[in-house]
């Protein structure tokens, strides 16, 4: 079953990717024309000089790899799909399109990329710049115009069918992953690490970031980290991990009770919240967990 938008009585709700980028407060979020486009920024970076954010890579380079390891992003990917699209086959969903009015236009791809909160029109744009002749190129100008809202004005009726049809090219599956890991997977992840969090931290960061997007505002991925903060130290800070992680998972569940397409919490309570007060902060295999009542699980 693909994400669904809204809770319907009697049958189990899919979520969605809701993306707020830089700034986005709003409920509609999106970066729109002129502003930064996303995963060029990293406001955890914005006070440290370049020798601080050496040293931080530096450091980062002396940890084990956690959820950057291959199998770990693997395992992370089939979790985030087991929330996204109800199933863990994650490498099926390059070619998934569809409109689950959330007010982001079409959401696509294995991310959930939007037409309206600008990480779809990034991705199109980087992929044209290599790929000029691509079958998404034409639509190019409509994307820009209807990026930050819900608007359909330019792609009705053959983008779906173009995203599809382009979904079979090993070049723009490759394309996503990339976008995939410069908007989402390794900002969360090398957070984490500095945060001083183990595998499952890094996992909780990266889905966080999936389904909130990269946004300093109330609901946007940072924005809820820092109201974390203002209740808990990191463990980099001298704090207790599954503590930390606890109160993290507390405020992120009440961002989703806000917002009628996230209101459904089970990536949180039967998930996440699970492994951690299993104590798997390494989010080792076998994993058993459940998301919208369906029962996952990972050998």
């Amino acid at each position: 079953m693909k994400r669904a938008g809204l809770l319907l009585i009697a049958v189990a709700p899919v979520a969605t990717v809701a993306v707020y980028f830089l700034g986005g407060d709003s409920d509609k979020g999106g970066s729109g024309a002129g502003q930064k486009a996303p995963g060029t920024h990293r406001p955890y970076d914005d006070d440290k000089s370049a020798a601080e954010i050496k040293a931080d890579d530096e450091l980062i380079a002396d940890l084990p790899p956690g959820l950057a390891a291959p199998a770990k992003k693997d395992l992370a990917q089939q979790l985030i799909a087991s929330a996204e699209n109800s199933t863990l086959k994650w490498r099926e969903q390059y070619g998934y399109i569809e409109d689950i009015d959330d007010d982001h236009g079409y959401t696509a791809g294995i991310i959930g990329f939007c037409t309206g909160t600008h990480d779809l029109l990034t991705l199109v744009e980087r992929y044209t710049k290599d790929h000029p002749d691509n079958g998404l190129a034409r639509y190019l100008p409509a994307l820009r115009k209807v990026d930050g809202s819900d608007s359909h004005e330019g792609l009705d009726p053959g983008f779906t069918k173009a995203w599809k049809t382009e979904a079979d090219e090993p070049a723009f599956r490759k394309a996503q992953n990339s976008a995939r890991d410069r908007i989402y997977f390794d900002p969360a992840v090398r957070l984490a690490k500095l945060d001083g969090l183990g595998t499952l931290g890094q996992f909780i960061y990266y889905d966080a970031m999936v389904l909130h997007g990269p946004g300093t505002g109330p609901r946007g991925f940072y924005g809820l980290r820092e109201a974390a903060l203002k209740e808990a130290n990191t463990p980099a800070q001298g704090g207790k991990e599954k503590a930390y992680l606890d109160i993290f998972l507390d405020i992120r569940r009440a961002a989703m009770k806000s917002e009628k397409a996230h209101r459904d919490t089970t990536r949180v309570d039967t998930a996440q919240r699970q492994f951690l007060y299993d104590g798997n902060l390494s989010l080792k295999t076998p994993l058993t967990w459940k998301v919208y009542g369906e029962t996952f699980r990972v050998p």
